[in-house]
């Protein structure tokens, strides 16, 4: 059983021959856990006041380590040419696309805005000056090391309100503290750290609200539930990888209810409408309210981006009406039949090419061609790009405007001939159809058939009016039903290198999208080319988002093509790579992104060892060895169980993933990693687990309750003594993580510079540095 452990539901124990069930509090746990309320010293080794001072200590080392040196370098580094342009476009109003979700980029807007910044600077290029441009690109930064600096809060505060000791506290709070990899990406204009500490949060608070199990719907119940499910929606609003943490959070919660279901928990069987009463709450504050939130973050990202941007070309005609000074419905104009227009596919930007040249007698492989004139994609702007519509009954009046799922011809200019498609297949896909032209005189005689297209605008209606730039549509063939296509892939020679036109038998995707760029017949200054000014629209926001929300998904799916620093799942635990983010020739700076190698290996061998315990504790219990007492197995499995959980469900998805991945995927995984070595730096070097469960049968068996006083006293006697192997253990730890760290601060901060000698002796695993030689 997975579920969060804190203090008082790890000493509740089972006594011999009882049928209460772990996770099922009954009236002798509610005794325990108002001792625990009484007096927090009993969570661990320590007072309360020395887990407050270690808290302290650690949240200024966490400021201290991600705002020194902040403002260098003063160039844009690496993908600040995305998140800061995002910022100033916010701050411009303008519109822009993005696979990620807005909260995060609204939160640099937000503090873009805080100091007076307009969005001037678009962060083109990776080296552009912020001082020379006037960008408070410090504070930029700030937002994320500010959040940054939080997340090494939390993860002691996690540890803490799981109630473990003051040095296992400290253990998975350090390794967060001194890892490289989690300063480099959180003093950098990125999303990173606004994730992580979402995630974070969502741990913490969803144990704050296990702890108010035994009071069931009081005001604080409600409260850390809404906030689990805040941040829940906070981490997915962020990045769509932020739906692992529902995962993590969502396992637990089958579990807890499936407790709660059980007849024979403490205290009596839940009614069904009782249950149902959790399963309500629990949804309405887990789901509901976590969708109204990310709901909302789209709803300011809707209101703000009002004017028309580089994300237009992204959205759909009828959507970009909604955004004032839209260049395409300024350049639009209705085409009619005997126009010449210019085709061109929305998402490769080529354009609809034929020339005089065939397709070879035979393919690589052996296929046969038709030998028709080629029909192919060209990027440029060219004469061949000219073909002329033509009406499908031949009518030769003038002035008649074409429309939705209209049936036409193309009379390709250059050559005189009429676009066809037939069952001959195309040169790289065997399944689609081979797309030519014919001679005037074939096409319209015993091939007109093949000649016919249909028009078919997207979300367009019947009879609606086919424009330039603004209809966005499919070129359908009529006969056989393929839609014309093309790809990247470029031809052979023979081909010149230009790209292949096909017919797709899958008519659904939105790569057979093309639409009209412009229409040469038409010369400057003639009337049709006068637009009224027209008024912007309005589309309900649910429309909107729908759109927008199909759009992410998709190009999000796309994003698959090699990277030089992208790097595989199974390369993160044992950080075999990272990524260059900045270099300076002159001075031989750089920033590599790299976690702290001996922290990260110190985690990844833990985990190792965890599922080692794990599977030889069950091999022990099988043989009828019980070699734990029952607070430890406890803790074990329910408590360390959920953070293996939180790290299992961060890192095992990434396996199944066909985009890009990077190294800073990791880091929710990482962070929930060092809370496993705290939990077993507890579960090793803690010898006090039967004091305190002595004095909790003390308890269950009738016994005169302890006073608070003479608990605390016991304790810190003990604490005196038995806590000492946990500090060294604690100090062996962190002390090689320190040296780790600070042995590759220079690639993390991006100074000082490094002779060939010093970035030689950085490369561990072969890392691909700068200036190695």
């Amino acid at each position: 059983m997975v579920t969060t452990a804190v203090s008082q539901g790890n000493l509740r124990q089972r006594n011999p021959g009882s049928k209460k069930k772990s996770g099922s509090p009954g009236p002798d746990d509610v005794q325990y856990d108002s001792l625990i309320k009484s007096n927090k010293s009993v969570t661990g080794a320590g007072s309360e006041l020395d887990y407050k001072i270690a808290l302290a200590v650690i949240t200024v080392l966490a400021f201290i380590s991600r705002f020194w040196g902040i403002s260098h370098p003063n160039e844009v580094v690496f993908d600040e040419v995305h998140f800061g342009k995002f910022a100033s476009y916010y701050l411009e109003r303008t519109y822009f696309f993005d696979v990620h979700p807005p909260f995060g980029k609204l939160l640099f807007a937000f503090m873009g805005w805080l100091v007076g910044y307009d969005g001037h600077f678009h962060f083109e290029n990776i080296g552009d000056s912020y001082i020379s441009n006037k960008v408070p690109y410090v504070a930029f930064r700030a937002m994320p090391a500010i959040l940054g600096s939080l997340t090494v809060s939390v993860t002691y505060l996690i540890m803490w309100e799981s109630g473990y000791s003051l040095p296992a506290c400290v253990v998975a709070a350090g390794l967060v503290l001194l890892d490289n990899a989690h300063i480099g990406q959180t003093r950098l204009i990125l999303l990173d750290a606004t994730l992580i500490l979402t995630m974070a949060c969502s741990l913490l608070f969803y144990i704050k609200f296990y702890k108010q199990r035994h009071d069931p719907f009081s005001r604080k119940w409600w409260k850390w539930l809404i906030l689990t499910g805040f941040a829940l929606s906070c981490d997915i609003s962020t990045k769509y990888v932020g739906l692992f943490a529902f995962v993590t959070i969502g396992s637990a919660v089958v579990i807890d209810l499936w407790d709660l279901l059980d007849v024979n928990r403490s205290g009596g069987a839940l009614s069904v409408p009782d249950f149902l009463k959790h399963f309500a709450a629990r949804a309405f504050g887990l789901i509901i309210m976590p969708f109204i939130f990310y709901l909302f973050w789209f709803q300011v990202h809707f209101a703000i981006l009002t004017r028309s941007g580089p994300g237009d070309d992204f959205m759909t005609p009828e959507f970009q009406e909604t955004l004032s000074d839209n260049v395409m419905f300024a350049n639009s104009i209705n085409i009619e039949y005997y126009d010449t227009i210019t085709i061109k596919h929305k998402e490769t930007k080529a354009y609809l090419h034929s020339h005089a040249g065939n397709y070879p007698l035979r393919y690589d492989d052996g296929r046969v061609s038709s030998q028709g004139q080629q029909v192919t994609g060209y990027p440029f702007e060219d004469a061949n790009n000219h073909w002329q519509i033509l009406p499908m009954d031949g009518s030769e009046e003038l002035g008649r405007v074409v429309k939705n799922h209209d049936l036409v011809r193309l009379r390709h200019v250059g050559t005189d001939t009429i676009l066809l498609s037939h069952d001959v297949a195309s040169p790289y896909y065997p399944t689609n159809q081979e797309f030519t032209t014919a001679l005037v005189a074939d096409a319209l005689g015993d091939r007109k058939e093949d000649t016919l297209f249909e028009v078919r605008i997207e979300n367009g209606k019947n009879g609606q009016e086919f424009k330039s730039v603004a209809s966005h549509f499919k070129f359908i063939h009529n006969p056989s039903k393929v839609a014309m296509w093309t790809h990247e892939k470029p031809l052979p020679d023979w081909g010149h290198r230009q790209q292949e036109i096909n017919g797709n038998k899958q008519i659904t995707p939105s790569s057979n999208v093309w639409l009209v760029e412009d229409i040469p017949s038409i010369p400057a200054g003639h009337q049709r080319r006068d637009k009224p000014v027209k008024e912007v629209k309005r589309l309900p926001f649910l429309q909107k988002w729908f759109e927008l929300q199909r759009s992410m998904f998709w190009h999000n799916n796309q994003l698959t093509s090699s990277h030089p620093y992208a790097s595989q799942p199974y390369q993160w635990p044992f950080l075999l790579r990272g990524v260059s983010f900045w270099t300076q020739n002159d001075t031989r700076q750089q920033i590599y992104f790299l976690g702290n190698p001996l922290g990260w290996w110190i985690a990844s061998s833990l985990l190792a060892v965890y599922v080692g315990i794990i599977g030889a504790d069950q091999i022990s219990l099988r043989r009828g060895v019980d070699a734990l007492d029952r607070r430890t197995r406890t803790r074990l499995y329910n408590s360390t169980g959920f953070f293996f959980l939180a790290w299992a469900t961060h890192f095992f998805p990434f396996f199944v993933m066909g985009r890009q991945l990077f190294l800073h995927h990791y880091l929710p995984a990482h962070l929930a990693s060092t809370l496993i070595v705290g939990s077993l730096v507890e579960f090793v070097f803690n010898a006090d687990p039967a004091s305190e469960e002595a004095s909790y049968y003390a308890i269950k068996a009738g016994k005169k309750q302890p006073s608070a006083k003479r608990f605390v006293t016991a304790r810190e006697r003990f604490a005196g003594t038995s806590m000492v192997p946990a500090w060294i253990a604690t100090g062996v730890i962190l002390t090689i993580a320190a040296a780790s760290w600070y042995f590759f601060l220079p690639l993390t901060y991006g100074y000082p510079g490094l002779s060939v000698e010093q970035v030689v002796s950085r490369k561990w695993l072969g890392y691909d540095l700068h200036f190695a030689k």
